[in-house]
């Protein structure tokens, strides 16, 4: 990968090309500032291209036998693989993630093609039972045409991977709009991958530019027969209402105000130790973040403590370095939406600033924050930071009902009693909800339901209390 082909151009019906436009921006070193790749603009010139390409190769890519997709898809797998360290360090450079962030992205991405290619050759379909004697009736899988897909910047390959895998596997073809701000891992790789492995011309497709110019084009186009997108959830909604008056299908997933209650017999050093990937994984850039922490009175202070002596202990700089724990912020408008939009205006209402509220640049120091209540933005938003807000309430009724009512993916629930954190778990209205741990991920590779004609509905409660950045004897995590 010394020399990349994808270095500043498209990759539309199996060809590197510059963008209509002509135009390239800049990617940076999220750490340093330093230039390491370009990205062509493209627009809805390219968008219409790559959509007609994709458009005239799936039928062809469907005809071919479940074993001859599997195949391609082993060999973009083999390529990711045999660029391993490469694609770590890049995506360390790209995002601004620790090195344990960037193992975990390329790796989830390559097991998402090995998972995908096998699904393709195990089931096409099921024997139902019959509604009437002497019938027979039978599902079968097909494939839902032409995929637009729209991924974020904080896990750019594993998040269009888990869209791009199954999908390509099942048959569908696809147009990929990576984000601006981590266009490389997010998009020119995977074409990379997609050109060794040999793939047919136009079964896939990448357009990389900006949200208005090559975004919201692809993901208003009326070629397409889904929208895939991850991301804000004003985007989302405006994306969902495009496409209402046709009725296109889309898929979206949404940020969320994700809460982490400890009941009054939780376990507080273990609470502790998870609140800090629960928040801080990633400088708490993840849509499955905790937002808000739902402490009751009873363990607050011990809480209290046993988060501030984690969070003070970790090491915040430039993750090539190998000795942090945390790296920058992605952009100076997200470091300053953190800064000036949460954590400021908090305090400016009444919550205590224990430790953090800094930044040097884009690196941010994780920050904990008390005394915050429902009327402030540390509890109303979502925060995409490092930083750990503390509402502390009298009881367990209050904390059910005080978690509710905001768009919530993941919560988690500490208490030492495993049937009532099961009981709180099934009164929370989240996706998934964990007890006693965080960010968990069972199944997440698991897509291909969604890509096929068949509806899926995942909710997914586990139980398991396994130790996370257990503090050390100097603290640190």
């Amino acid at each position: 990968m010394t020399s990349r082909p994808a270095d500043s151009r498209l990759y539309i019906d199996g060809v590197w090309r510059p963008s209509a436009s002509g135009k390239v921006g800049d990617v940076e070193e999220k750490a340093t500032g330093a230039r390491i790749g370009g990205y062509a603009l493209g627009d809805h010139r390219d968008v219409e291209q790559a959509v007609v390409a994709a458009r005239a190769a799936q039928p062809g890519w469907a005809g071919l036998a479940a074993p001859e997709r599997a195949a391609y898809l082993k060999k973009m797998a083999d390529y990711l693989r045999a660029h391993y360290e490469e694609l770590v360090t890049l995506s360390m450079r790209e995002t601004g993630g620790v090195r344990a962030k960037g193992e975990d992205e390329v790796s989830t991405g390559i097991r998402q093609l090995d998972i995908s290619a096998v699904q393709a050759t195990e089931n096409a379909g099921e024997i139902l039972p019959p509604y009437k004697a002497g019938k027979l009736s039978l599902s079968r899988v097909v494939p839902l045409g032409v995929i637009g897909l729209i991924t974020p910047w904080n896990y750019p390959l594993n998040l269009a991977m888990r869209a791009v895998a199954p999908g390509l596997a099942f048959g569908n073809t696809i147009v990929l709009k990576p984000a601006e701000l981590s266009p490389i891992i997010g998009g020119q790789v995977l074409a990379e991958a997609a050109d060794h492995a040999g793939l047919p011309p136009g079964v896939f497709n990448v357009v990389t530019g900006d949200g208005p110019e090559a975004g919201w084009p692809l993901a208003t186009h009326p070629g397409l027969d889904l929208v895939d997108f991850t991301g804000s959830r004003s985007v989302g909604l405006a994306i969902a209402a495009a496409a209402a008056p046709s009725l296109r299908p889309i898929r979206v997933e949404l940020g969320g105000d994700n809460a982490f209650l400890v009941l009054d017999d939780a376990d507080v050093e273990l609470a502790a130790s998870h609140a800090m990937i629960a928040s801080l994984e990633f400088q708490g850039q993840t849509c499955i973040s905790s937002s808000r922490h739902i402490v009751v009175r009873d363990v607050a202070e011990a809480y209290v403590a046993a988060v501030t002596q984690r969070v003070e202990a970790l090491r915040v700089g430039d993750p090539m370095s190998g000795e942090v724990e945390l790296g920058p912020l992605i952009s100076t408008a997200q470091r300053d939406r953190v800064h000036r939009e949460i954590v400021e205006p908090s305090v400016a209402m009444g919550a205590e600033l224990v430790t953090g509220g800094t930044y040097e640049g884009l690196f941010y120091r994780p920050t904990v924050l008390t005394g915050v209540t429902p009327e402030m933005p540390a509890f109303t938003e979502e925060i995409f930071g490092p930083v750990i807000p503390i509402t502390v309430v009298d009881d367990e009724e209050e904390a059910v009902a005080l978690t509710n009512g905001y768009p919530m993916l993941m919560n988690s629930v500490f208490t030492a009693d495993l049937m009532r954190g099961m009981r709180v778990a099934e009164r929370l209205r989240a996706g998934e909800v964990h007890v006693n741990d965080a960010h968990a991920r069972h199944g997440a590779e698991n897509q291909m339901p969604g890509f096929t004609r068949r509806q899926w509905i995942g909710v997914q409660r586990t139980p398991l209390a396994l130790p996370a950045w257990t503090a050390d004897p100097a603290g640190r995590a």
